[in-house]
């Protein structure tokens, strides 16, 4: 059951880095959250409000905290688990929508600033973008992919200045998509770097007939969703995989591949924003599509639907403030070496004495996500190899000791602070 949890001024709560699952409302009293600004290491100072909850994130992703949390004046909390917030407030939808709009509000704040330090959307314009989304499917062959996302630009903006460049794009594309398809030629996806699994308890919720109205089946190559358009609906997979690529200066990346149970777009039923990624469809892909007109309706009756979201939003914040991490820091070598640690927490060995990891990604997937040029990692890696750090393959890297990644970076960051 939640308790009542007395504070005498000046103690602390949790500390940063602690792994603590309780989440707290401030019923009396004066506490403020701090943390470091990720960019600049300038530190962050949050009050919260008698009546807020706090420590929801890291409670529900499973997550170190990320601030410390202390008592400016004598306060009284109320203290609770997840499963007693659950139990307690999932069918409460006025909190758990003011929830997920705030953690909504944080996601798109943090994919603004990647998006900046990766200059993959100056000057572009929404029809603009779609435009260079259809040309880095084309570029890549994928023409069928490159036509849907023509004829989706070319019905959102239909009046854009380059409606007829985008025509053009799409007059090509479909005769080679035609030609492939003759061919029988089949589209082949890279590898996923990332695999999710985040909603597994969505699949239960979703299975009563009353959802088969919105249900909708995609075929190999067709774009679900793409970067740019505006966003009006999400979806949940049922089955098949979903490709989620985004353009960066022009050029399609692959992020991460999305399985059964879990969700995409959700962003959309809060914000009137473009979207910030593509789905492509991998496989026969069978999903249920929502609006933002029937999610309320959706959430009152199905409240559990609401939690996985919000849990879903726990996650991406964290892993999208990770990858921020990482593009901020001004050392190339450390940049790389973090990108290995990112892949180590993300999939950690069950042998902890064992120190050798090996990652199934490359030099380009590397550049990616270090946000470095090619020929700038591929030159730090054959430092690395010369010193017997790592050994590179075609289609993998291993680390012999994760151990000195991590001096790496700790060296370069305390550096960066003196």
């Amino acid at each position: 059951m939640p308790r009542a949890v007395q504070y005498t001024k000046g103690s602390i709560i949790y500390f940063s880095g602690d792994k603590d699952e309780r989440i707290f409302i401030l019923q009396k009293g004066v506490i403020f959250l701090t943390s470091t600004d990720i960019e600049t290491g300038a530190p962050v100072t949050e009050y919260i409000r008698e009546g807020e909850f706090f420590g929801v994130k890291s409670a529900f992703g499973h997550f170190p905290r990320e601030e410390t949390a202390t008592v400016v004046t004598d306060s009284l909390t109320i203290s609770m688990t997840v499963s007693e917030f659950e139990a307690l407030f999932s069918s409460n939808k006025q909190i758990i929508m003011k929830m997920l709009r705030v953690f909504s509000n944080q996601l798109r704040s943090i994919h603004k600033k990647i998006e900046s330090i990766l200059n993959s959307n100056d000057g572009v314009t929404q029809y603009t973008g779609m435009q260079l989304v259809a040309q880095s499917f084309y570029n890549d062959e994928q023409y069928k992919s490159c036509c849907d996302v023509c004829l989706k630009a070319l019905t959102r903006f239909p009046t854009a200045p380059n409606k007829n460049a985008i025509a053009k794009l799409y007059t090509d594309a479909k005769k080679r998509a035609d030609l492939q398809a003759a061919r029988g030629a089949t589209r082949e996806s890279s590898g996923s770097i990332i695999s999710g699994g985040s909603s597994m308890g969505a699949m239960k919720q979703f299975s009563l007939p009353a959802f088969s109205r919105f249900a909708k089946t995609f075929n190999p190559g067709d774009v679900i969703i793409s970067e740019y358009e505006p966003g009006d609906c999400f979806y949940l997979i049922q089955s098949g995989q979903v490709q989620l690529v985004k353009c960066v200066n022009g050029v399609k990346k692959n992020l991460d591949i999305l399985m059964p149970s879990e969700f995409f777009g959700e962003m959309a039923i809060l914000e009137n924003t473009p979207r910030s990624a593509t789905c492509v469809a991998i496989d026969t892909v069978e999903v249920l599509e929502f609006n933002k007109e029937n999610f309320e309706i959706l959430i009152t009756g199905n409240p559990q639907i609401a939690l996985i979201l919000l849990k879903l939003f726990c996650k991406r914040i964290y892993d999208q403030k990770r990858r921020f991490k990482i593009l901020v820091m001004p050392d190339i070598q450390a940049r790389i070496a973090d990108v290995f640690l990112m892949f180590d927490e993300m999939n950690p060995t069950p042998n902890h004495a064992d120190r050798s990891r090996k990652f199934n990604i490359t030099v380009q997937d590397l550049s990616h996500w270090a946000g470095l040029p090619v020929e700038t990692v591929r030159d730090e890696l054959n430092k690395f190899v010369e010193k017997r750090r790592i050994e590179i393959y075609d289609n993998n890297i291993v680390v012999n000791n994760i151990v000195d990644m991590k001096r790496i970076v700790d060296q370069k960051s305390m550096m960066r602070q003196s």
